[in-house]
């Protein structure tokens, strides 16, 4: 069937995703190497007010920090369009979260081997309302490499939950990622719970 008319065509399904993590993993540059959009950044200059509030450790050179959220888009098909929202990080911003996450399908918990301890809190928060989600693991110049499995067991993550290597700031690996939570939150419709 041909369209003539652009009011004739059917909308493409719109599919809400959060990007989550501790503070400093690369939210905001996930969502800037992805975004076919100019991504809305809430980015601020981080001040000598967050000296002692906020861990910088591991995070040399950042100057800037989402004060709120990220937000960018993408077209995976013309029948499917990805609305983005990134998390901040800080504990001091975790009151957002539940408002960000309200018609959540899914999220990406993006992880940074050298502080993997920040993002315990991100994993606790999608197992506890029972989201959809998968752990992309942002590998850092300098980083040590980690295979999957082994961050896998560090996070102590349940067997369905997919694993990724990427590189945030390439879009490709971004898309990548989006591309496995998509697949993952299919999976699972078509599948029963894990238990």
């Amino acid at each position: 069937m041909a369209y003539n008319d652009v009011s004739d065509q059917p909308l493409p399904a719109s599919v809400k995703l959060l990007v989550a993590g501790g503070f400093g993993v690369g939210k905001t540059t996930f969502i800037g190497s992805v975004s076919e959009i100019e991504p809305l950044t809430t980015e601020e200059v981080i001040t000598e007010a967050s000296i002692g509030i906020d861990d910088l450790n591991g995070l040399a050179g950042k100057t800037t920090t989402t004060v709120a959220f990220d937000f960018g888009r993408i077209t995976l098909s013309p029948e499917l369009v990805l609305y983005l929202f990134g998390t901040p990080g800080q504990d001091r911003f975790w009151f957002m979260w539940d408002e960000l996450s309200t018609g959540a399908l899914g999220a990406v918990v993006l992880a940074d081997t050298r502080r993997l301890e920040a993002s315990f809190s991100a994993v606790d928060f999608f197992e506890s309302r029972g989201t959809r989600f998968v752990v992309a693991v942002n590998e850092f110049d300098g980083a040590f490499h980690y295979e999957p499995d082994e961050v896998r067991a560090a996070l102590d993550l349940k067997p369905h939950v997919p694993v990724i290597l990427c590189d945030a700031r390439q879009p490709r690996a971004a898309a990548s990622v989006l591309v496995a939570l998509i697949q993952h939150l299919l999976a699972a419709i078509a599948a029963p719970s894990p238990t």
